[in-house]
């Protein structure tokens, strides 16, 4: 069975619930505790995609405070995909997500130079003193580059799966044709034999 390792960030304002999300994504459960994030939590789910394939996902909620955007590039490296998420209820955190995905778009690369798929959640859904329309976030998610956006309640645990699923499923599309670029042996340039390693500039296979 094949299985695959994705490493996806969890990045926006502080106290919009992104902690609370992973909780509730890995454990299943809602937790009403807050608990601050300091510097940057992992959480590791598997997930049984397939009869053939399994995905172990590493969730790394990132801090959403200003004194650790600087150490964002470490925690950037490797990742393979993105959940920006804001507050319906907080216009302003709504604003930042898009510091967050430039932010993203800078520090987090595939291997082909184009940014990492990310996908826009709305949480607190279920309040309803909200003050970001629906407009407004497909504006703003179809400008920026997501892949698309969804309304969540971790409180209620709506969307959760079925967005985690978009995501996961859009990772798998990217990394299937990156695969199909990667060059094949037989495309290498022959090396004559009576070339020598310092003076050969032909490419090598593999």
């Amino acid at each position: 069975m094949t299985e695959h390792l994705m490493k996806i960030l969890v990045v926006g304002d502080w106290n919009v619930g992104k902690s609370s999300f992973v909780h509730r994504y890995v454990n299943g459960h809602f937790n009403k505790a807050y608990k601050m994030t300091v510097g940057v939590d992992f959480s590791v789910k598997l997930l049984h995609w397939s009869d053939k394939e399994k995905v172990r996902l590493q969730l790394w909620d990132i801090a959403g405070q200003e004194r650790f955007i600087s150490m964002t590039r470490i925690y950037y490296k490797g990742a393979l995909g993105c959940v920006v998420m804001f507050d319906v209820t907080s216009s302003s955190s709504f604003l930042n997500c898009r510091h967050w995905k430039q932010d993203l778009d800078h520090k987090a690369m595939l291997p082909n130079g184009n940014s990492i798929p990310c996908i826009l959640l709305a949480n607190k859904c279920d309040l309803a003193q909200r003050v970001v329309s629906a407009e407004s976030i497909n504006r703003f998610s179809k400008a920026n580059g997501f892949i698309t956006w969804i309304e969540i309640s971790v409180k209620e645990n709506k969307n959760i799966g079925e967005a985690m699923r978009v995501l996961v499923q859009e990772i798998l599309a990217v990394q299937s044709s990156l695969d199909q670029l990667q060059p094949k042996c037989e495309d290498s340039v022959n090396i004559p034999p009576d070339c020598d390693d310092h003076n050969s500039r032909g490419a090598r296979c593999c």
